[in-house]
């Protein structure tokens, strides 16, 4: 017969196990990130997206005049790589390439810069490592818990 602190250890073990490979499951594949972002008069802000080949990009800024600098891993952007930009101005590109787009944007304006953007990038094999992690401690709480079945230590 199992204790019941046995039964306890094996359902939080099996429900580690499950977070973690539901987890394992969502990082697989291609991440859409969702971006928003102010910046301020003479501000700067620089986006790397790592992403595999023939993945699509958007991104809209509006404000008073910017600056933007785009790099590709092969340098084929699809879109007009200028400079300066004023107003209103959406970017809509396929990342060319495996490796890592760049964009460097600088507000030159005397207003307020909003970049929105909507990037499709590979998943950081940090997260796989992170995922198996927890799915490993999930089957060692499992195993010390089947430990208390075999004998019981002293002072439980």
């Amino acid at each position: 017969m199992l204790s019941k602190r046995t039964v306890i250890g094996l359902i939080v073990g099996i429900l580690i196990i499950g977070i973690g490979v539901a987890s394992l499951i969502l990082h697989i594949g291609l991440i859409t990130i969702n971006e928003t972002n102010v910046l301020g008069q003479g501000d700067s802000e620089f986006y790397v997206i790592p992403a595999p080949d023939q993945t699509p990009q958007r991104m809209t800024v509006s404000g008073d005049t910017f600056d933007i600098k785009l790099t590709s891993p092969n340098d084929g952007f699809q879109i007009e790589n200028r400079t300066s930009y004023s107003g209103k101005q959406s970017f809509d590109w396929v990342h060319d390439g495996d490796g890592e787009s760049t964009i460097q944007i600088q507000n030159t304006g005397s207003s307020e810069l909003t970049i929105t953007g909507v990037f499709v990038r590979s998943s950081d094999p940090i997260w796989f490592t992170y995922d198996l992690m927890v799915i490993i401690s999930g089957i060692v709480i499992i195993g010390f818990s089947l430990g208390f079945t075999l004998r019981k230590p002293k002072g439980f």
